[in-house]
């Protein structure tokens, strides 16, 4: 089986181009959505309030404050130490999950791949890319309550797009239809 991680940075296409990947009958993992579902868990909660007991993450009754997690990602060194905690329970779940597919390929959406190093969990690494400009309307389109600032600032916390694209085995370049990609690609040719 071929494992293949689809990543890209924010606004680039990655969940429209894994839509596409799904229709071709390869099976997606959407690291987002999983890492998700582990804050439902309660042995994976167990453990994180033992990794992180700093009593505003956590409501009286024991459960974990979402709120103020999210809140909290604004904080560079936590969000680094939330991801180190994460990653290897989702990279686990992944690999369970591959196991199970009757497949002769599978692909891990993810935006880190290469942020946190996971690159050699797969054998082939895709990016999804388009132009910084269609990537905050994008942005926009999907989440008003953001700024031009604010998706700006979510971006520099990214490797910047054209360092993916060179360490990708393939570049996808996603605009507005898939004839406008193929456009924008060839340009760069």
């Amino acid at each position: 089986m071929v494992k293949i991680g689809l990543t890209g940075g924010i606004g680039t296409g990655k969940t429209y181009l894994s839509t596409h990947f799904r229709d071709m009958g390869i099976p997606v993992y959407y690291a987002d959505d999983e890492a998700k579902k582990l804050y439902r868990q309660s042995a994976f909660l167990a453990e994180m309030r033992q990794a992180f007991p700093d009593e505003k993450l956590w409501l009286p009754d024991g459960a974990l404050n979402m709120t103020q997690l999210s809140q909290s990602f604004d904080d560079e060194d936590f969000l680094q130490r939330l991801s180190r905690f994460v990653h290897p329970y989702v990279m686990r779940d992944f690999e369970k999950w591959a196991e199970a597919q009757n497949a002769a390929a599978v692909i891990m959406e993810s935006a880190i791949l290469f942020e946190y190093d996971l690159v050699s969990y797969f054998d082939k690494i895709i990016v999804a890319d388009a132009p910084e400009a269609l990537r905050i309307r994008r942005i926009l389109q999907r989440n008003p309550n953001l700024t031009e600032a604010d998706i700006r600032q979510r971006m520099s916390r990214q490797i910047p797009q054209e360092e993916k694209c060179r360490r990708a085995d393939l570049v996808v370049c996603t605009g507005e239809t898939y004839a406008e990609g193929r456009k924008m690609r060839n340009a760069e040719l």
